[in-house]
């Protein structure tokens, strides 16, 4: 069945970090976030059984397996792999990840067409308003990957298999099949991309996370009134902490006070003045 797993052919390593690389945050009893360069990756569950949120960075498979075991032991396996979206940064390590574990993975119906080499992603906008990372930002690959029959659609009814009381909220703009993770029970937020904590645009900002509550990354942000509307979402829910694809965990009053803003000001705080996929 390898055989047919495949990254486009522009995947490469990309040669960014940030001083979070490798560093990991317990955001709650059985919520786990680690860094892996400049995009975050989740652990959610204990010894007993766990799974992976996102799958990183291309070529950051061995540090994802490694973290795994220091957290949960020796030949440590999740029971799935379950994605916000399949931009490259969040699924850079998947092909890796899936032949040293042999487990399923989770992506949201109107995602599955990027992670089966039948459709590419929009091509990142240089010229979008932001800092370096947007101007290089065609460098990033966005050719399709082949996962084959190891991807499946997330199910209709929103729960998450193998996250017991997680429920998934499609939350598109950055893409289209974009989801968040939400639990009820103690408000935990896992964001993806919808909004995130480090303005992504600006190297030096990703170099030091500079942490604040900020929109979808700008370069490859497609569809600007559904990410609107997908934040608006978001800070109905009122969560009390939240992991973000980028930058550092937020919670608490910090948490509700900048998200509150950013849904009252999404426009203003953002959403670019220009750019080709404003309209």
């Amino acid at each position: 069945m390898n055989e047919e797993l495949n990254y486009g052919d522009d995947y490469k390593y990309i040669p960014f970090t940030s001083i979070l690389s490798g560093v990991g945050h317990e955001v709650t009893y059985d919520l786990y976030a680690y860094t892996i360069q400049v995009v975050n990756v989740c652990f959610v569950g204990n010894k007993d059984g766990w799974s992976l949120i996102d799958a990183g960075m291309p070529k950051s498979a061995q540090k994802i397996i490694e973290e795994a075991e220091n957290r949960f032991g020796p030949n440590a396996r999740p029971n799935a792999i379950i994605l916000t979206h399949g931009h490259f940064d969040h699924v850079g390590a998947i092909i890796e990840l899936i032949n040293h574990w042999n487990v399923p993975v989770y992506a949201h119906e109107m995602e599955i067409p990027y992670l089966t080499g039948q459709k590419k992603y929009p091509e990142a906008d240089p010229l979008v308003e932001g800092g370096l990372v947007a101007r290089i930002s065609p460098y990033f690959p966005n050719e399709p990957i082949q996962l084959g029959s190891h991807i499946n659609a997330l199910p209709s009814d929103r729960t998450i298999p193998t996250l017991e009381g997680w429920k998934w909220i499609h939350t598109p703009g950055h893409s289209p099949g974009h989801v968040s993770f939400f639990r009820e029970e103690d408000r935990a937020l896992i964001a993806g991309d919808a909004f995130i904590t480090v303005r992504q645009d600006s190297l030096f900002k990703v170099i030091v996370q500079d942490k604040e509550v900020t929109g979808p990354p700008r370069y490859f942000t497609t569809d600007w009134e559904l990410a609107r509307e997908s934040v608006h979402k978001l800070a109905f829910l009122n969560p009390t902490v939240a992991v973000t694809g980028h930058g550092m965990p937020v919670k608490d009053t910090e948490l509700k006070q900048q998200l509150e803003k950013l849904a009252k000001n999404f426009d203003e705080i953002a959403k670019p003045r220009y750019g080709k996929y404003l309209n």
